[in-house]
């Protein structure tokens, strides 16, 4: 099952038009606030780090960088052919590859663990932003990517994230500027519960084996100064033999 053509062309709209500076785009957080705390949590259950690492929704590559100076093969993939234009940029010395990639799609992540093998994948906020009817073959696709050896590190908002995002959305003054592209481009973050996660993952055959939560930081800030911060939950799947 493939993504609809409307939702690949918000991205490409959302990517071709994101400025290319470091922080620019609403979710664009240093590594160090992002992927590394996320690594702590996740290396721990990783049973094979020799395992490529597939950075799934890697969009502009700031977080593919940063885990390919930390795993010996890392590939970014995206949906978005524009997005992984900015990657490309971004990394002139070609420290991670980048491939686009339809996750949702049975047949590509197919191919794709065909040439890497079983990998270890990481996902920040993707699922959450997909159309409800392509969450279940997302998941089913990571099921795929991970194999029977791979682990996957899933960041996604929780329930609690929705009112802080409505109160944004709805200030008088509109929503904080890197905010704003998310909505105009049509890519507004959908709900996803916590049961409905775990329920897909079940369903492909995919195993919890740690989950907790942790704050999604943003590159934007309050009038007060403050960062911007989503309630997230964290978890690490894979198959138990």
């Amino acid at each position: 099952m493939s993504v609809t053509s409307r939702y690949r062309e918000a991205w490409e709209g959302f990517w071709r038009a994101a400025p290319a500076e470091p922080g620019a785009v609403f979710w664009d957080a240093e590594p160090v606030l992002t992927a590394g705390p996320h690594l702590a949590l996740f290396e721990p259950h990783v049973a094979d780090p020799a395992l490529p690492m597939v950075d799934l929704g890697c969009g502009n590559g700031t977080q593919t960088r940063y885990l390919a100076d930390r795993f010996p093969r890392v590939v970014g993939a995206d949906l978005s052919a524009a997005a992984l234009d900015h990657a490309r940029r971004a990394d002139p010395a070609g420290q991670a590859t980048y491939r686009q990639l339809d996750a949702a799609e049975k047949s590509e992540t197919q191919t794709l663990h065909a040439e890497l093998g079983d990998t270890n994948v990481y996902m920040r906020g993707v699922l959450h932003q997909c159309e409800p009817e392509d969450r279940q073959s997302l998941v089913d696709g990571i099921a795929t990517l991970v194999g029977d050896r791979g682990r996957a590190f899933l960041v996604e908002l929780s329930g609690a994230a929705k009112p802080v995002l409505m109160g944004l959305a709805s200030r008088p003054a509109g929503p904080p500027p890197k905010l704003a592209p998310v909505f105009r481009h049509g890519i507004a973050p959908g709900e996803v519960s916590d049961e409905a996660v775990l329920e897909f993952l079940r369903s492909a055959g995919l195993t919890v084996l740690a989950s907790g939560e942790m704050p999604l930081t943003t590159t934007e800030y309050r009038p007060d100064g403050t960062r911007i911060e989503l309630p997230s939950r964290w978890l690490v799947a894979g198959r138990i033999a």
